[in-house]
């Protein structure tokens, strides 16, 4: 499958890197976390990407055009602007997404075995199948009743127990929710699938860690030294 990985956002809160360069150029164990998510999909066996570029691409391209990649392995880098959020960026790409596609944030490392988040979603037949995972509080809460996501709020105070862990699949019926560049995909389209129960959530209760924050850097590397 596809994959679509979102890599233009500004990374205020990881200024401390992202001064310089975008969030998915910032190494994780001397090794740029973007490259860390697509050798992830490649072991499981996904090698087309499409990644959105935005804040301080010119340095994804730079990257990208230095690295020996097997000829089997396709990197697509879009321009999505520069101010536009994540439902956004994702509309720029319709034109390349025509059937079933993969996608996930530029900024998170994961466990996920993705073919069984695959699996799940297509014996589910709804157009979003989300990742639910157990982290901090200080994330966006979601409630799962049974495989559907009932309730879905971006931020939130409260451990209500599940939150987004960013690794999608997704149908391209999908993008009729998306409506301009300034559109979250967190949000309307999110509250718009769950009211139509088309958003589902498989549960993964392995290793899962965002890099928001230069502390989450620290823990990240924590974890990936001691492989978890």
């Amino acid at each position: 499958m596809k994959v679509v990985i979102l890599a233009g956002g500004y990374g205020s809160r990881l200024s401390e890197y992202t001064k310089t360069i975008p969030k998915p150029m910032v190494k994780v164990l001397g090794k740029p976390i973007i490259r860390r998510i697509i050798d992830h999909y490649i072991f499981h066996g996904h090698y087309e990407f499409y990644i959105a570029l935005g804040y301080k691409g010119y340095e994804l391209k730079k990257y990208f055009l230095k690295q020996k990649l097997p000829k089997n392995i396709k990197i697509n880098l879009i321009n999505t602007g520069k101010n536009t959020m994540t439902g956004g960026r994702l509309k720029r790409l319709k034109p390349f997404l025509k059937d079933t596609f993969l996608m996930t944030y530029g900024d998170g490392l994961s466990n996920i075995n993705l073919n069984k988040l695959i699996r799940f979603h297509k014996k589910n037949k709804k157009l979003f199948t989300l990742t639910a995972v157990r982290p901090p509080a200080r994330f966006g809460a979601i409630k799962i009743k049974g495989t559907y996501v009932n309730y879905f709020k971006e931020k939130n105070n409260l451990d209500e127990g599940w939150i987004n862990g960013g690794f999608f699949v997704i149908e391209p019926k999908f993008f009729k929710y998306l409506k301009n560049d300034q559109t979250f995909l967190e949000r309307e389209p999110f509250e718009k699938l769950t009211k139509k129960k088309e958003l589902v959530a498989f549960k993964h209760k392995g290793f899962w860690q965002c890099m928001d924050t230069l502390r989450d850097k620290e823990i990240l590397e924590k974890k990936l030294k001691k492989k978890f």
